[in-house]
């Protein structure tokens, strides 16, 4: 390592806790510079919320934005019926807290332990109005988002429960790749109430397909809530409709 390389990480240890974050590269606040960060850490405070714990309501005053440093939380709209619809998981690196006509849209919950940064908004504002790059970087994870977004309606209006279960596991395991991991084994903390509530389908429904796609060699369950993805090719031919 070079004196200057050395210097530059020795820079970005001292920037707490924004320096040391382990998804920093990979969340809205990556594109900032080491001199920019520091603008950011003094306004960010950590956050922690056990399993099921709400972390923001729908309807609520929407006056903080968040990014997921640690576990897994889900996004929830309630509907009239008392019905709840999983729109969406977060993982580490995620942004989340957007609003419309200043208050929260949906309900996030702890899928897991979970940790994230939170900022107040109007601070979190100001910065982005000395950084326009983190607007632009926020604008481009929002279009992920409605890419992923038009990817789930097609899974709910369109594919059967077994094609559904195949994307879904198709999905995490792409996630787990651009966050550094590996395709498989992907970590699936939700219960299979959460999956289907994702999904569309029935508690019992998703426990079958899970238990079809295993019979046929395609998955395996492993400990600590992880699942090995034999075959991914034949997933994703499933989940395409093969």
């Amino acid at each position: 390592m070079t004196e200057n390389a050395a210097a530059a990480r020795r820079t970005l240890a001292d920037i707490r806790p924004c320096g040391a974050c382990p998804v920093r590269g990979l969340a809205v606040c990556g594109v900032l510079e080491p001199d920019e960060l520091y603008a950011l850490a003094e306004i960010v405070h950590e956050a922690h919320r056990a399993h099921r714990q709400s972390v923001i309501v729908e309807g609520d005053e929407a006056n903080g934005f968040f990014i997921v440093t640690s576990g897994v939380a889900s996004v929830e709209k309630l509907l009239a019926d008392g019905r709840r619809q999983i729109v969406g998981f977060l993982y580490p690196s995620d942004f989340f807290g957007l609003a419309v006509d200043g208050r929260y849209a949906y309900n996030v919950t702890a899928v897991t332990n979970l940790a994230f940064c939170q900022f107040e908004r109007p601070k979190y504002l100001a910065l982005v109005d000395r950084f326009p790059k983190l607007e632009r970087r926020l604008l481009g994870m929002a279009s992920d988002e409605l890419a992923a977004s038009q990817e789930q309606m097609l899974v709910l209006g369109c594919k059967t429960a077994k094609e559904k279960v195949a994307s879904f596991l198709s999905m995490l395991s792409e996630r787990s790749y651009r966050l550094g991991h590996l395709r498989s084994p992907i970590w699936v903390p939700m219960t299979r109430g959460d999956i289907g509530d994702y999904l569309g389908v029935t508690t019992e429904t998703t426990s079958r397909m899970f238990t079809k796609l295993r019979n046929e060699g395609l998955i395996a369950f492993l400990p600590d809530a992880m699942i090995d993805l034999l075959d991914i090719n034949s997933l994703k031919k499933i989940a395409d409709g093969g």
